[in-house]
């Protein structure tokens, strides 16, 4: 009868993990050591853990991978959906011990380390995600220095909680730049780096759009300096309540006609900004495995998302705003929660729209990368009417 190998117990220190509800777990350091805190969230996605980590979305955020084997890629330096490591903590259940990838340049764990991410493995990350499914996200600590349970969650319970949390200044460019266009240079886009990924401007780019990412902090001149076809507004973290500036800028650029496309939380601030509430989901939308409905088409996607907050419209309904007229264009058919929005004129005409989920999707999946084309269609069909009304006039 065979031997199963024996594996010689882990050098690492010990970590330990604790819900703002005291609900606590112990498992090994992993990444760098010493302590954390943030909101503890759950991602779906069986791959793509780079893209992941590197999404300025998950500023402050403590994600918890529910696919039980991670890392066995390792890290390499093609992925990287900006220029660090943004998550405040990260929780495997069994990370790779050996990686393995042509492109894999170091491990996982050497990264978080490098970047001092503290992390924790081991730890029976199913019943972690149930617990915050039935209970909703929450803050969480992470410590390899701290052993007593009762201290480390005195400190959680004193650390930010997300709701009322501006962030997008803390993840955005500090200089505007540009991205050129690939081929033929067909628009140009003043894009708003709310915490953008870099997968995005690069998908504008492969249509003939030249992308002029711009700070959080851009003015309205700022964008008209550009002299775009079209404005965007990236993802980001934080809570589109608290945010007042880029919905500002954004009412004023729709006021004007400006074409808009907004993901995630551009979809949070264009709702805002025609008139609708926001709301915390109780542990959002976290994955890339989330099922969409176009309800413009009718055609389902699955689809990556990164979001704790939602667009509280009616579906099924239209919506007088001082900008036009605005409706739901996508749900999704998990719980039916806006997924999209679309803005139109008078005339029926499309002005702006917005999705909650990333069509960008690196690693994927690629249903929905037709909003960019659809996005140089809006802007070519503003230029033909812009062009017409100076003829007659």
């Amino acid at each position: 009868m065979p031997q199963h190998a024996q594996h010689k117990p882990s050098d690492k220190p010990s970590a330990l993990l604790v819900l703002e509800d005291g609900r606590t777990f112990r498992g090994e350091s992993f990444g760098a050591e010493g302590e954390t805190f943030g909101e503890a969230v759950f991602s779906t996605g069986m791959t793509g853990y780079q893209e992941t980590l590197t999404d300025p979305s998950y500023h402050r955020q403590v994600v918890v991978m529910t696919a039980p084997h991670v890392g066995n890629t390792g890290v390499n330096d093609e992925d990287p959906e900006s220029r660090r490591i943004w998550v405040a903590g990260y929780v495997v259940r069994d990370p790779a011990r050996v990686p393995s990838n042509w492109r894999s340049r170091r491990t996982l764990d050497d990264e978080l380390r490098e970047q001092g991410i503290v992390g924790i493995a081991g730890v029976d990350t199913r019943a972690l995600t149930r617990h915050l499914r039935e209970r909703g996200a929450m803050r969480v600590g992470i410590s390899t220095v701290e052993a007593d349970p009762e201290a480390l969650l005195a400190r959680v319970r004193e650390s930010a909680e997300m709701t009322g949390a501006e962030l997008a200044d803390e993840v955005t460019t500090t200089e505007a730049y540009v991205v050129p266009a690939v081929g033929e240079k067909r628009l140009t886009v003043a894009a708003l780096d709310l915490g953008i990924k870099e997968m995005t401007p690069q998908r504008m780019a492969e249509r003939g759009i030249e992308v002029h990412v711009l700070p959080a902090t851009a003015t309205y001149d700022d964008i008209r300096a550009v002299e775009p076809d079209g404005l965007f507004y990236s993802n980001g973290p934080g809570d589109p309540a608290a945010t007042t500036h880029q919905i500002q800028l954004l009412q004023q650029a729709l006021g004007e006609g400006v074409p808009y496309f907004g993901i995630c939380f551009g979809n949070q601030l264009f709702g805002r900004a025609l008139g609708f509430g926001t709301y915390k989901l109780k542990y959002g939308h976290r994955g890339i495995n989330q099922p969409v409905q176009d309800l413009t088409t009718g055609k389902v996607e699955v689809t990556a998302h990164n979001h704790g907050f939602a667009v509280d419209a009616p579906v099924g309904e239209l919506t007088e705003t001082p900008f036009g007229t605005a409706s739901v264009s996508h749900v999704n058919l998990n719980d039916n929660c806006v997924e999209g929005l679309e803005l139109r004129d008078a005339d029926g005409g499309l002005t702006g729209f917005s999705v909650q989920y990333h069509p960008e999707a690196a690693a994927g999946p690629h249903d929905a990368a037709y909003l960019f084309d659809r996005f140089v269609q809006l802007m070519e069909s503003r230029q033909g009417s812009t062009d017409e009304k100076k003829a007659d006039a």
